[in-house]
């Protein structure tokens, strides 16, 4: 591995932090490149879970170093607790973590205005409220705060002025609250300078003198390809792109230096939140994979919706990424279905059409296939050959669909119950 992108293939929560503590073995440096603080990426160490919002999850290995990541909206008072709470379990974090100095802040104003939009749109998008999408709207606007812009106070406050103009005409004018005061927002981020600020460094040249160094990289997104805003199914998607593009703009490594791109996908898919979603299992099956997979959000703690394996959607993604190969997780959660559905296609006006903009999947009648189940416990087994021979039909069914090889399977929570194909 030099260096490696792990992406998430569905609608998120593929199981990408239990997949990157695996892999961060063999990596010396692990970046998460977008997203913010309504990720949640859980990991279980020794029977003990954690649960990361902006920390990658690396974070984990000793010796390892951490970066978030140029695209990643980051909240100060957030990644302060999560920093807090990791060194109170003796993981030493802020001699580990780098933080890249043009990753922007989202501030209390941010959440606010996220809340407000949700609850008078029209159209529902599932927003974590966690201001992700006004955060990434004012870097567009350019009126953001960024990390960097701690290290002169003077030029801070007048970035803070400037946000602020905006934000408490809004405030009062659409909404009538009260404006914000700058004291405020100034307060709240020269904390995090107290605190965090010997972690903030230009994090694009760190990268780049580690490959010179022949250093292997991991980076880590947040979210899944479906969700991306320009790829997914708009407009009920994440705020940023957790694609291979994606992953080049948040870290600012370029094309040439990446080895491997890695597509992580559950045995069965989930969506948190509105907008279409094709293979959808029934209330009964949806239920019985929500408890075996303990489908609840890391983040939000809303039950995920379920359902079965979609080929269509992993070939888009296979697509889009230039995916080289696969991690399957959580397929233990199949075991004791008599039958498992796979979508093989979608029908569209009555007629096949797989190549939908995935915008469109509302109109979408999905196509299925049943396989035959297994009622084996196979979170005991530790290679391929040893599952039974329904889950391998299963997995070699996904691979030959696909055309792309299964890397590893993961059958249980924790690091130990994964292993390569």
């Amino acid at each position: 591995m030099g260096c490696t992108v792990a992406i998430g293939t569905q609608w998120g929560d593929e199981g990408k932090a239990k997949m990157i503590d695996y892999l961060t073995r063999d990596a010396d440096i692990v970046v998460r490149y977008q997203g913010g603080a309504n990720a949640g990426h859980t990991v279980v160490v020794n029977d003990k879970k954690f649960v990361f919002h902006l920390i990658p999850s690396g974070i984990l290995h000793e010796g390892k170093t951490c970066v978030i990541g140029n695209g990643v909206v980051l909240d100060p008072a957030e990644l302060i607790e999560e920093i807090e709470v990791l060194e109170g379990k003796g993981y030493n974090v802020k001699e580990r973590l780098i933080i890249s100095d043009a990753a922007h802040f989202i501030l209390p104003y941010h959440k606010t205005l996220d809340s407000l939009m949700e609850e008078d749109s029209e159209e529902k998008i599932g927003t974590t409220k966690r201001g992700i999408g006004p955060c990434y709207a004012d870097k567009c606007l350019r009126v953001g705060i960024r990390t960097g812009d701690i290290f002169d106070e003077a030029h801070l406050k007048k970035r803070v002025i400037a946000a602020l103009k905006i934000k408490n005409l809004q405030f009062e004018k659409i909404y009538g609250l009260p404006p914000v005061a700058v004291e405020e927002i100034m307060e709240l981020i020269l904390d995090f300078k107290t605190k965090a600020g010997q972690m903030v460094q230009n994090s694009q040249k760190f990268l780049h003198d580690a490959l010179k160094h022949k250093k292997k990289i991991l980076l880590e997104g947040a979210q899944g390809f479906a969700l991306d805003i320009d790829h997914g199914t708009y407009p009920f998607v994440t705020s940023s792109n957790p694609t291979i593009g994606g992953a080049l703009i948040g870290s600012g490594l370029n094309a040439g230096e990446i080895d491997e791109v890695l597509g992580i996908t559950k045995a069965y898919v989930t969506r948190v939140g509105e907008g279409p979603f094709p293979s959808e299992a029934n209330e009964e099956d949806s239920e019985r994979l929500r408890v075996n997979g303990n489908e609840f959000g890391a983040t939000t703690g809303r039950p995920r919706r379920c359902g079965w394996f979609d080929i269509p959607l992993l070939k888009k993604s296979i697509q889009i990424n230039g995916l080289n190969s696969l991690a399957v997780t959580k397929l233990d959660v199949l075991t004791g279905f008599d039958k498992i559905k796979i979508c093989t296609g979608y029908e569209v006006d009555g007629k096949r059409d797989d190549d939908i903009c995935l915008s469109n999947l509302s109109r979408v009648k999905p196509i299925f296939i049943e396989m035959d189940g297994w009622d084996e416990n196979i979170s005991k087994y530790r290679t391929f050959d040893e599952l039974p021979v329904n889950t391998k039909n299963y997995l070699n069914f996904i691979e030959e669909e696909l055309q792309i090889p299964i890397k590893y399977i993961s059958v249980g929570p924790s690091r130990e119950f994964t292993f390569k194909k």
